[in-house]
């Protein structure tokens, strides 16, 4: 006889099938889910308004002069999406579609807006790169929020209603513990994915040989908030001392004053389109580093693809990047301190030293087989799940790569 599969809750604030979404997450993280955890029924995006109809424009109206008064008095934003009045829009949203079935379970990934006050009996999974806690005043573009006390009320409100709180790095986890006292028995730590169809074969990433120019990457749509000019000086630094290398800017476009007959711009690449995409894959595999001096980051689905690659990251220990790299096994972290004359030095070490840098490339590999794939994330979640809502028809679960806090 068939084993039953749980019915699963897909909760996401933007299109869940969509790659443009969340950079593609929810579209890998719900396959994942599908393939080893249950059936998963898609029930975003939210349509907030559609809670309160025509009373919507007028809470919109409201909301908007009071942003523009606190702009304008207090030179702080209200941040609409962050509200309590959202939150229960789509409290009240998800809860109809909740009804229209039976489900055993809630995954809601991202969306701590969508189920802070949601009234269920259904067992919620929470999944997470930051805190509203660690995110406010950390990102630049989330800060200065004269309504911040309702962020945090919302997420404190997730901590207590969640039955597991998942977070893909150690830094994100302990902001639900130490800021929002979550109960240490229902947080845990999984890192995420690549947001890769096609992944390059052992045999092709381990044949891969430096180049005779040191080919930096920088994949990033944000230029400042990834370290794009700490990149750049970088490139600099290596060729004052004496390494030829290169630049490749891939995702953004640099300020004007950026410019250098070593560096090349692609402002973007679609990796659903055949054509860009096999661009992208040539640039993974040609390049040397991956190097994203980052300012600010809650995890990076990007490491986990270069590791794919076997490319090893050069980048900050800074957020949650050090839940998907680890220094010596897929790269590097140095501190946020860090000046180009110290990534020059690290990079121009590695790359002078073969047997370094062959090794590097082989862990990088085994990191993404090993704990930073879709497949090892849905696993270990389910041996969450089973926790959180059992059943005596759960098959044993293997050991895997899951850190309980």
């Amino acid at each position: 006889m068939a084993l039953k599969r749980k019915r699963i809750a897909f909760i996401t604030l933007q299109d869940p099938r969509s790659r443009l979404s969340w950079s593609g997450i929810y579209s890998f993280m719900g396959a994942a889910l599908q393939k080893h955890c249950g059936d998963v029924d898609y029930l975003g995006p939210a349509e907030p308004e559609a809670a309160y109809g025509f009373m919507s424009r007028l809470i919109l109206l409201f909301i908007g002069v009071i942003d523009r008064i606190s702009r304008r008095l207090l030179r702080k934003t209200y941040n609409y999406k962050h509200s309590i009045i959202k939150s229960l829009a789509l409290a009240k949203f998800f809860e109809a579609r909740l009804s229209e079935r039976d489900y055993d379970l809630i995954i809601a990934p991202s969306a701590d807006d969508c189920v802070a006050f949601l009234n269920t009996e259904i067992p919620i999974i929470s999944l997470n790169g930051a805190t509203f806690a660690s995110l406010y005043n950390y990102y630049p573009c989330f800060s200065h929020f004269v309504n911040a006390w309702e962020g945090h009320a919302i997420g404190r409100s997730v901590v207590q209603k969640s039955s597991a709180l998942i977070f893909a790095s150690d830094w994100a986890a302990n902001s639900a513990l130490d800021i929002y006292r979550a109960s240490s028995d229902k947080v845990f730590v999984i890192p995420w994915g690549a947001n890769l169809d096609d992944i390059p074969s052992k045999e092709t990433v381990f044949s891969r040989k430096k180049s005779n120019r040191c080919r930096l990457l920088f994949l990033g749509v944000n230029w400042e908030r990834k370290g794009g000019a700490l990149a750049f000086h970088t490139l600099l630094q290596l060729e004052e001392m004496g390494l030829a290398a290169e630049l490749i800017v891939c995702g953004c476009i640099p300020p004007e004053k950026f410019k250098h007959e070593r560096m090349t711009v692609i402002p973007f690449l679609d990796k659903s389109n055949d054509l860009q995409f096999e661009e992208l894959n040539r640039f993974f595999l040609q390049a040397d580093f991956l190097f994203l001096p980052t300012r600010a980051e809650c995890f990076g689905i990007v490491f986990c693809e270069a590791s794919a690659y076997g490319l090893p990251v050069i980048s900050t220990q800074t957020g949650g990047t050090s839940g998907a790299v680890r220094d010596g096994e897929n790269g590097y972290l140095l501190p946020l301190s860090a000046t180009a004359e110290d990534y020059a030095k690290l990079i121009y070490e590695i790359y002078q030293d073969d047997q370094r840098y062959d090794a590097l490339v082989k862990t990088s590999r085994r990191a993404y087989e090993e704990r930073l794939n879709w497949d090892a994330f849905a696993i270990a979640l389910h041996d969450v799940i089973s926790r959180v809502s059992p059943s005596e028809a759960d098959p044993v679960v293997p050991e895997v790569t899951m850190s309980r806090r």
